[in-house]
């Protein structure tokens, strides 16, 4: 089957044109590539190529006018806004771009379908007026300020559009008016014939200056539709060309170029439902691949992704079997690692704050174009001293400081630009600077990298140009919105060869285009079509009236690409996801429910799920070598301590990592002051707070004494352990005066005790407990004990060993049925073996005396009192013991032997648990 570009070159052949003498005018620039080609193939004879544009550059031809960026008519149109506007009315230019963005678009509307301005600008302002009518004699001073900007609406359009063509300038709506303007003298200097192909929805400029040609006979126009099209009277492909067809005078006379019968000819279409974007760049990885084996080249094959975002999951998915490619859609420059980069800068800057954040600060330190400018790994030291010492917020100096050989880079990124512009601007400039020498050190290696900066430095230099010219910048939130304009329009280039291999492009750039086997991604509700979308201030009502273009017919506009790729293709494949995001696309589009309600073709429609390998989770086994060996026995010399060891027996694998390798948890920022730094404190104060009546019998009057040291020891204690952390607000706040009063409660806690006759005397404090050694049966090497018991005391004569934790722990964590029990479960009886281990080493030290009482205090628990270790015969009911004698550290020691050994058995490896 021939495709619609040959069809018409054919036909014109026929029909003897002097192809040298033609002027092709096509919807967009990347069909002339094509049509080219296809002129190389059909024509047998040497002669002078024709000349091929699109719309657009024949429209500007016309027009006489030179097409300005978005971005360059905002600064303009900002000129006209503060010539118009007296002094106390006027908005910055940062929030007049929020507005004036949406009027530029209405501005263009108007033009493009030749609306009389006065005619549309007196009917807004008569609406708003009527909206905002009232019988108080009095208006507010909001509405009057709306009302004024309605009434000078026709002002500002009128200056904004005279000052443009005087500088033979113009926005695409402007060119469109004006070539329509100067249609009449173009049409008396010509006698080339113009052929207009492969055009469907055209605004009212476009239809007169097409008519205004044929009239003359110095235009042909070929239609790319379906007979199924237009004889269906509600079929949207077919919307425009039908109101065409009817509408133009033209056709009443003439031949209808063409209606074809493609669409109802035999496709293969398979409609898949993929779960998520990335299941569907997967998808289309695995139909290229099956594709590839029947045709290598794939030069047929278009893959049309409804979303550009999928652009880059697409590219990683495209099999190694496909050699040749060719990308016409352009890599967003914001999704560049370079853009991140600023975006981190510009949100530093923002604030115009001479304090940082420390996650904007270590996510500008760690940046990967960053970090390598760092000399020695120092960007690494820098973010692990920011961690160590809860650095929240940081200065310029601070950073200096704790980094002082890299001053001049930290400057560089740190520096406040005192939110300047022309600062920002400077800065901006200096950094790409750097980062270049930097990479062309390896410019090889670094092409890419280059690249991107050369895009970036175009960028800021376009800022620099358009501030130069218009000085409408004078803050950094003004230079941030004008970035992330341009950043948004910019697109970096692939390169490739246009007319081979496999085809990726965006819907609009597959206009004209015909391929034998298509892929179309996205299709769901919201993306194709788009939808409803009112970024306008022209009204709905207003817009009907007007014969502007709605919602409707943008959606008419979807469905005629949609259905012009299935027209000529045989194999079609339709994804969608399944997955309802209100945030991108809803349900499958209604493209796709139409499609089976046809039933003109069969759908193949299936439900794609990705390949999930089941996965069964191996657990880690290390064996013991006679290196791990040799390290456990000098862990064994400087001393097991009982959270070691209990921590063999949460998970051997944690204990091998930990003790054996020393890896440690990654040390972060503790915004919120962390369970394990509560807990120091609390130990800290406490400690602090009974030194002094080490070895005495504590009074009422004592301890009520050490009530108001409380807040001076939890704050100095909290300073030495949480640095530079702020405590003063949110919920650091909360966590300090939860310290303070479980020392408090605490305290009450022996008040009381002591209120009801009992006697308590402090015997130590902090109790370190080293060098305890243990001689087990079958280990001929040292082997030593070591802890640090939080409290001994004596309470109405008994000694008793406290350790504290500021977690819940209940009386059933400190109770024992089954010596046996003791190193099988972590959860239920690691605080048992910790206090017995206790109590073992203080008697082995011979430091107290048995029998004794050993147990947890639990802050959050502390209505129990001491929570005591406990001997019981059964689980319920049945004798309970507390008090630990030589039969019950004997019992403790054979457990605790078994662990040892087992810890330095070669046969038994280092197990992971499942936890």
């Amino acid at each position: 089957m021939t495709n619609f570009i040959q069809d018409v070159l054919i036909d014109l052949k026929n029909k003897q044109a002097n192809f040298s003498d033609l002027i092709f005018i096509l919807p967009s620039r990347r069909a002339g590539v094509f049509l080219r080609r296809e002129l190389s193939l059909i024509l047998d004879q040497t002669l002078f190529a024709p000349k091929i544009v699109s719309i657009e550059s024949f429209v500007e031809e016309l027009s006489e006018l030179k097409s300005v960026s978005n971005t360059e008519l905002l600064f303009q149109f900002y000129n006209t806004y503060i010539q118009l506007t007296p002094k106390p009315e006027r908005e910055d230019f940062d929030t007049f771009s929020k507005w004036a963005q949406i009027i530029l678009q209405d501005f263009n509307e108007i033009d493009r379908y030749l609306i009389p301005q006065s005619k549309i600008f007196d009917y807004l302002k008569a609406i708003q007026d009527l909206e905002h009518w009232s019988l108080e004699p009095n208006q507010t001073e909001v509405v009057t300020n709306y009302l004024k900007f309605w009434n000078k609406l026709p002002i500002y359009y009128k200056n904004f559009t005279q000052n443009l063509i005087e500088n033979k300038q113009g926005y695409q709506g402007l060119l469109y008016r004006e070539a329509f303007n100067n249609i009449k003298n173009y049409i008396d200097s010509t006698n080339q014939q113009h052929i207009f192909l492969g055009f469907n929805a055209l605004n009212a400029a476009e239809e007169n200056i097409i008519q205004d040609l044929l009239r003359e006979d110095l235009a042909s126009i070929y239609w790319d539709t379906d007979q199924s099209f237009l004889d269906n009277k509600i079929h949207d492909a077919g919307l425009f060309i039908r109101q065409h067809q009817n509408n133009w005078e033209h056709f009443k006379t003439a031949p209808f170029n063409w209606k074809n019968n493609h669409y109802k000819s035999q496709k293969n279409i398979s409609v898949f439902g993929v779960p998520k974007n990335i299941g569907q760049a997967k998808a289309i990885g695995s139909i290229l691949q099956e594709l590839s084996k029947n045709d290598p080249s794939l030069k047929k094959t278009a893959v049309v992704l409804g979303d550009e975002n999928l652009l880059i999951p697409v590219l990683n998915s495209i099999p190694e079997s496909v050699k040749t490619l060719n990308i016409t859609m352009g890599f967003p420059l914001k999704s560049i690692p370079l853009a991140s980069l600023f975006e981190h800068l510009f949100n530093l800057q923002k604030k115009n704050s001479l304090t940082y954040y420390y996650k904007d600060v270590i996510s500008i330190l760690t940046h990967q174009f960053i970090q390598p400018l760092f000399k020695n790994g120092s960007a690494i030291d820098l973010v692990e001293l920011i961690n160590k010492n809860n650095l929240v917020y940081l200065t310029e100096a601070d950073l200096k400081a704790i980094c002082k050989t890299e001053s001049a880079l930290l400057s560089l990124l740190f520096s406040n630009w005192n939110n300047d512009a022309n600062t920002g601007l400077n800065s901006c400039f200096k950094l790409i600077s750097t980062i270049k020498e930097h990479l062309s050190e390896d410019k090889k290696q670094n092409q890419l990298g280059l690249e991107y900066l050369y895009r970036f430095n175009t960028l800021f230099n376009e800022i620099l140009r358009l501030n130069d010219a218009y000085k409408h910048i004078k803050d950094i939130k003004g230079l941030y919105s004008i970035f992330k304009e341009l950043l948004s329009s910019e697109t970096l280039d692939f390169q490739g060869e246009p007319l081979q291999g496999l085809q990726i492009m965006g819907m609009l750039e597959s206009r004209v285009l015909d391929f034998e086997t298509i892929i179309i991604s996205n299709v769901n509700e919201g993306i194709l079509p788009s939808g409803k979308s009112n970024n306008s201030f022209i009204p709905f009502d207003v817009k009907i009236e007007n014969k502007l273009p709605t919602y409707k017919e943008k959606d008419a506009v979807y469905t005629y690409h949609f259905y012009h790729l299935l027209q000529r293709a045989k194999n079609v494949y339709v994804l969608y996801n399944t997955e309802i995001d209100t945030l991108v696309g809803g349900e499958k589009s209604r493209f796709i429910n139409q499609l089976e309600l046809e039933n003109i073709h069969n759908i193949n429609h299936k439900i794609l799920t990705p390949k999930v390998p089941s996965y069964k989770k191996e657990l880690a086994i290390i064996t013991k070598t006679e290196s791990a060996i040799s390290q456990l026995k000098e862990i064994a010399r400087k001393g097991f301590s009982p959270s070691s060891l209990t921590s063999y027996v949460r998970n051997p694998i944690d204990f091998y990592y930990q003790k054996l390798l020393g890896i440690s948890d990654l040390e972060e920022v503790e915004e919120t002051i962390a369970a394990n730094t509560l807990g120091t404190v609390v130990h800290n104060t406490l400690e602090q707070l009974y030194l002094p009546y080490k070895q005495q019998l504590l009074t009422v009057d004592i301890v009520k004494s050490l009530i108001p040291q409380i807040d001076k020891n939890i704050t100095s204690f909290f300073k030495e352990e949480y640095k530079e952390g702020d405590m003063t607000k949110g919920k650091n706040l909360i966590v300090f005066e939860i310290a303070k009063r479980y020392v408090l409660n605490f305290l009450n806690l022996e008040i009381e005790d002591l209120k009801k006759g009992n006697t308590i005397k402090i015997i130590d404090l902090e109790a370190e407990t080293n060098n305890v050694a243990i001689k087990i049966e079958g280990l001929d090497f040292p082997i030593q004990l070591r802890g640090t018991v939080d409290r001994i005391d004596e309470f109405n004569g008994v000694t008793r060993i406290i350790d504290y934790k500021t977690g819940k722990v209940d009386q059933s964590k400190v109770s024992i049925v089954d010596w046996e029990d003791l190193t099988s479960d972590y959860d239920k009886y690691s605080k048992s073996f910790q206090v017995l281990m206790y109590a073992y080493m203080l008697h082995k030290k011979k430091i107290t005396e048995l029998p004794l009482e050993a147990g947890i205090v639990s802050f959050k628990n502390l209505s129990e009192g001491l929570l005591k270790f406990t001997k019981k015969d059964q689980v319920r009911g049945g004798n309970k013991d507390t008090l630990i004698t030589e039969d019950t550290l004997v019992e403790f020691e054979i457990q605790l032997k078994k662990l040892i050994l087992e810890i330095f058995d070669p046969t038994i490896d280092f197990i992971e648990k499942e936890l």
